[in-house]
């Protein structure tokens, strides 16, 4: 076993980071805003570029732009040079991402991308360098130190310039008024997507499976109904089938500690004349959350003429896969 301290080490990069992070609040100023609005003016694409581990932080920023209402995508600046520059077109801006300004890839794209008139977003630690200089926006990625003690490995300016992608990518959304939905069909995909896109008609029970009887009812044969339908609840109806309440296993729990008069008691006199319902556009997230607000297992959808459209359990949204 070594004596090694990797909890010190472990923690000090850490604290470099952070605050290389933290510096980067100071440049988020006309540059900044500089930059989205040229973003924001293109009607073409985002393309992101960089080497190394420069390109590997850019294929990630091109990704969030792209997901956050951005249409965005990477380009690999050595590849460009032997054909991928064709993927750039006048309608486009540009984001190069070099931490000393002078990669070779990059520097010799530039006058390909001036000639196209394309917009480029410089993000460097050196704002003296080639890059910085031809750029019509320059973004200070620079930091005090390097969490690698060799100072050799790109650690806390590769995380800075995550940052600043995130911050970039972040104001876009906003100003774009990009909304939830919007982001859910981009992830139409796994749990997020069905978090986002999934509504209570998508997954309810309708027609003859919603459990239903009249106000007249009486409690015996509403509490059939419940069986046969097999939600633990039935709904109460008006001869125009709108509704006029609930009643649920709980309801007969509650009625059986009151003393009711179960065996001559109506389902009117007994039911929940308030419950919680929802209408057929609800998300099943948050049919979900009512549930648990609630602590109930089913919800009552209904149309705008309050008339039962369906009914949402608990196991069919966990079905779906919402959590």
């Amino acid at each position: 076993m070594t004596d090694f301290d990797f909890i010190h080490s472990g923690q000090r990069t850490i604290d470099i980071e952070q605050q290389a992070v933290a510096a980067l609040r100071e440049r988020i100023d006309a540059r900044f805003t500089r930059a989205c609005e040229l973003m924001l003016e293109v009607s073409g694409r985002v393309i992101v570029t960089g080497m190394g581990k420069s390109g590997h932080i850019a294929k990630k920023i091109a990704a969030t732009l792209a997901s956050t209402g951005t249409p965005a995508f990477f380009v690999h600046p050595g590849e460009a040079s032997h054909g991928d520059l064709g993927m750039i077109t006048r309608e486009d801006a540009v984001i190069a991402i070099s931490y000393s300004g002078n990669s070779d890839e990059i520097i010799t794209l530039l006058p390909l991308l001036k000639r196209l008139g394309v917009p480029i977003i410089s993000m460097t630690g050196n704002p003296r360098s080639p890059l910085a200089e031809e750029a019509a926006v320059n973004l200070d990625i620079s930091v005090t130190t390097e969490a690698c003690p060799l100072a050799l490995a790109p650690t806390a300016s590769t995380t800075a310039t995550l940052v600043i992608g995130d911050a970039l990518a972040i104001a876009l959304l906003e100003a774009r008024g990009f909304t939830a939905e919007d982001f859910a069909f981009s992830h139409p995909g796994g749990t997020l997507g069905r978090k986002l896109l999934l509504r209570a008609e998508d997954i309810m029970h309708r027609g003859a499976a919603i459990p239903r009887v009249g106000i007249h009812t009486s409690l015996s044969q509403a509490l059939l109904e419940m069986t046969r339908k097999g939600f633990g609840m039935t709904t109460i109806v008006d001869e125009q089938d709108r509704l006029l309440g609930i009643y649920t296993d709980g309801d007969l729990r509650r009625s059986i500690d009151r003393g009711a008069d179960l065996a001559g008691a109506e389902i009117g006199q007994l039911m929940n004349a308030q419950p919680k319902t929802i209408d057929a556009h609800t998300l099943a997230a948050e049919a979900l959350k009512i549930m648990e607000d609630k602590k109930i297992t089913a919800l009552i959808v209904l149309d705008e003429q309050r008339r039962p459209q369906g009914v949402v359990h608990m196991h069919d949204i966990l079905r779906a896969g919402i959590i």
